[in-house]
């Protein structure tokens, strides 16, 4: 819907007339990103708190006796008239707060701030049942003391709520009045014993969120100015507007008008709205901590702040000489936005142009706005289809300067560089857009951007063009090093962690939380002196000897000739990695890294060690299958599978086609399959060629999966279990697949629960599965990390990892 504004400023004279802002109906209630955002973090330092009062339990039972020992010295008089006013004002503060705002016509807010102190209170009546009722001991007894106190105070909750969701904190004399009723009520109720300090903390976090989901559910006044306050600002700039039209929003979600002037001049005006400055916060905090300092962006700034920063980038583009729109003049309206006006350039985002209007003086003209900058040491920063305009006359401009930086350093220039590069390399090929850019910047300025053509440094659209095709940034690098063949390019790590490391962090702690919850029903010393030693000298034997069949397995897939020894300690040193690394990945990056030392390409030794692991897997599913055949029929003379099998090849099947069904899983899943096993089959060819070759790898992958069966057989006879070796195999082979499809560091935690169960399930008693499991791993994980350490650090002082 769209309408005309017959709105007229107080400095509007006769002669001006009135102007018509043609814009959208303007909400009356909005959702601010802001009321999102705080009721996230309210959530978030709820279940801190919780967590923390859980791990510190001595600490608050301390602090709750001092606070409940100071509290009870208070003068009876003094309890006494804390008690009378603060439960009278924490009802009277509302109360009078909702009278006069009804006088002020702002009933609204009042049915809101009611709506949350209900809701507020329900969800304070539930928690309290479900705590009393269900909840975990350790954090009731927390909230009440084992007294019969409320673990959400069911008044305090709805106050705090309303107080929350009707703004009571921008009125700061209602805001001290309501902050002293509650301290009042919390006194008395501490006095009475009525509360607890944990209590107390979790009831106003409670509140806190119950108020700002409110907010963000029900939504908030719009207080954003109209175009007509747009307009009055611009005639208080000496501007004279005739006509103004709402256009477009930009890429910031910020307003843009069209203006006419009386002059016959048109101006572009953005304004800058104070509740659109948190919009993707999120994102933004997700980036600033996932990247580097010189690379990242402030998360918030102020409205001042972010008016300040695109005036001064636009001034000093204006000053470089670059094809920026002039800027006429800025200015705050009101205190909720700002706005910038532009001069009116009538053009067009490249975005928009076909791939063929991209011909060469186009893109002359865009790497020349782009040496301008950076002879300037201004970096541009968002150098994206929208942002680079093309007008009628074919001359190139460029917009959305906010995100711009002055006195850029080396980096940020660079990144503008691999930026624009990769855009180009979106819509005209790698080629064009290397040629284009080193005919205007040169070859060196080019090299100095390989090291940054990463994703992470793309912007959001070009880096998920860049993830849809895996190509785009390896066919550029080929093409700039093609004109620099000589170059030095120096490693630049733009990301502090990767997503992945943060889940194996994440899933680590879970799995020590894991472990650490089984140890502590286990006597660590009991497994120890009660393992009979004969059969733990077996279980070591044949871990040490899995090491062994590992470093023939790896030389069978390789036909370059490998000495067994250093062989056998690049395995030792792969135990080692296993400590940071998940299980299917530090052994990889191990032996790949020591065939390259021994002067194998990188290509064939990645296909070495795929096939080594494409070979691992066949094997792994085929003794998987034979194993549980044979379990199957050692109880019938017939040669029927087991029902057990059967339902376990049934539900392997039933995930294989969900994950082709799903379009996205079987993408991810034929990527990594592809990364892992590309240039498998030409290096199979190359070892089939030799007999020897072909009975070392399958003999070593053989030896490999008995070793281990083995060694969980002797744990499992240590400790007095009685399990045939078909039965052992089967949970082992189950237990490592689930360990190396883990994100945790060796497979920590999955391998242990895995096993365990595996083994509680075959007939063997919780203690004593357990127990097996532990030395198991113990063996296998823990032991041989000082003399894998020892072997990684021999290796790399003779540079052969």
């Amino acid at each position: 819907m769209v309408r005309g504004i017959k709105e007229q400023d107080a400095l509007d004279t006769p002669q001006q007339g009135v102007v018509l802002v043609v814009e959208p109906l303007l909400p009356q209630r909005i959702r601010r990103p802001s009321d999102a955002l705080r009721f996230l973090l309210t959530l978030l330092a709820l279940a801190a708190v919780v967590l923390m009062a859980l791990a510190l339990q001595r600490t608050l039972n301390g602090l709750e006796t001092d606070v409940q020992a100071g509290t009870g010295r208070a003068p009876a008089l003094l309890s006494a008239v804390s008690g009378l006013l603060g439960g009278v004002a924490v009802l009277v503060v509302p109360v009078a707060f909702a009278v006069e705002r009804v006088f002020h016509r702002d009933g609204m807010r009042v049915a809101q701030g009611l709506i949350a102190a209900i809701l507020a209170l329900l969800i304070a009546y539930t928690l309290d049942e479900w705590l009393v009722t269900a909840g975990p001991a350790e954090l009731v007894q927390l909230l009440t003391g084992s007294r019969d106190v409320e673990p959400l105070n069911s008044v305090l909750t709805p106050a705090i709520a309303y107080a929350t969701a009707v703004r009571m904190s921008r009125r700061p004399q209602w805001r001290a009045l309501m902050w002293t009723a509650l301290a009042l009520d919390v006194l008395a109720l501490f006095t009475a014993t009525k509360v607890t300090a944990l209590g107390v903390i979790l009831t106003y976090l409670v509140g806190m969120a119950v108020g700002f989901g409110t907010l963000y559910g029900i939504g908030s006044a719009n207080t954003r100015p109209p175009g007509s306050a747009v307009l009055a600002a611009l005639r208080r700039l000496g501007f004279s507007p005739v006509s103004a039209r709402r256009v477009e929003d930009d890429s910031s979600g910020s307003r843009r008008y069209l203006i006419g002037l009386a002059d016959q001049r048109r101006m572009d005006v953005t304004v800058l709205d104070r509740d659109r400055q948190v919009a993707g916060i999120v994102y933004r905090l997700w980036r600033r901590l996932r990247l580097n300092t010189e690379t990242r962006r402030r998360a918030i700034r102020s409205l001042r702040a972010e008016l300040e920063r695109e005036a001064l980038m636009a001034y000093a583009a204006q000053a470089a000489g670059a094809s920026l729109p002039r800027l006429l003049g800025t200015s705050e309206i009101g205190t909720e936005a700002a706005m910038l006006a532009y001069e009116h350039i009538d053009s067009r985002p490249v975005q928009d142009l076909s791939d063929d209007d991209f011909d060469d003086e186009l893109l002359a003209q865009l790497w020349g706005q782009v040496r301008l900058l950076h002879a300037h040491r201004l970096a541009h920063r968002h150098l994206t289809g929208e942002s680079i305009q093309v007008d009628t006359a074919g001359q190139v401009f460029l917009v959305d300067a906010r995100s711009g930086e002055i006195a850029a350093g080396d980096l940020l220039l660079r990144l503008d560089i691999a930026q624009l590069l990769t855009y180009l390399a979106t819509r005209v090929g790698p080629e064009r857009s290397v040629k284009s850019a080193a005919a205007v910047l040169g070859a060196d300025a080019l090299a100095g951007a390989l090291p940054l053509l990463q994703r992470i440094a793309l912007s959001r659209d070009t880096r998920t063009a860049a993830r849809k095709d895996r190509e785009l940034l390896p066919a550029i690098r080929e093409h700039i090093v093609a004109l620099k063949p000589q170059v030095a390019v120096e490693e630049v790590r733009l990301e502090r962690f990767r997503p992945r490391t943060l889940v194996t962090i994440i899933a680590g702690a879970l799995a020590v939380y894991f472990l650490l919850s089984q140890l502590s029903k286990i006597n660590l010393v009991s497994v120890v002196t009660t393992a009979n030693w004969a059969w733990t000298g077996v279980a070591l034997v044949t871990a040490a000897a899995s090491y062994l069949a590992a470093a023939i397995m790896l030389r069978g897939f390789v036909p370059e000739p490998l000495p067994l020894g250093r062989t056998v300690l690049a395995q030792f040193a792969g135990s080692f990695v296993k400590l940071v690394a998940p299980a299917a990945v530090g052994g990889v990056a191990i032996n790949t890294r020591y065939l390259q030392k021994r002067g194998i390409p990188p290509g064939p030794a990645v296909a070495s060690v795929g096939a080594s692991q494409l070979v691992g897997l066949a094997s792994h599913i085929l003794l998987l299958l034979f194993f549980g055949y044979v379990t199957g029929t050692q109880a019938a003379p017939s040669l029927t599978p087991s029902r057990g099998l059967l339902i376990a090849l049934l539900s392997v099947a039933v995930l294989f086609l969900i994950v082709l069904a799903v379009r996205p899983l079987r993408r991810m899943l034929t990527t990594r399959v592809r990364a892992m096993f590309s240039g498998v089959i030409p290096r199979l060819l190359d070892v089939v060629q030799s007999p020897r070759k072909i009975l070392e790898g399958v003999s070593g992958t053989l030896l490999l999966t008995v070793a281990f069966v083995t060694c969980l057989t002797a744990c499992v006879r240590a400790f007095g279990g009685d399990l045939n070796f078909t039965t052992v195999a089967i949970v082992f082979l189950a237990g490592n697949a689930i360990g190396s499809a883990a994100p945790t560091p060796g497979g920590l935690g999955a391998v242990e629960a895995s096993l365990s169960l595996g083994l509680t399930v075959a007939g063997l008693p919780g203690t004593v599965a357990t127990s097996a499991v532990l030395l198991f791993r113990l063996l296998t994980f823990w032991l041989p990390v000082l003399p894998g350490w020892a072997s990684f650090a021999y290796l790399q002082r003779h540079d052969a990892i």
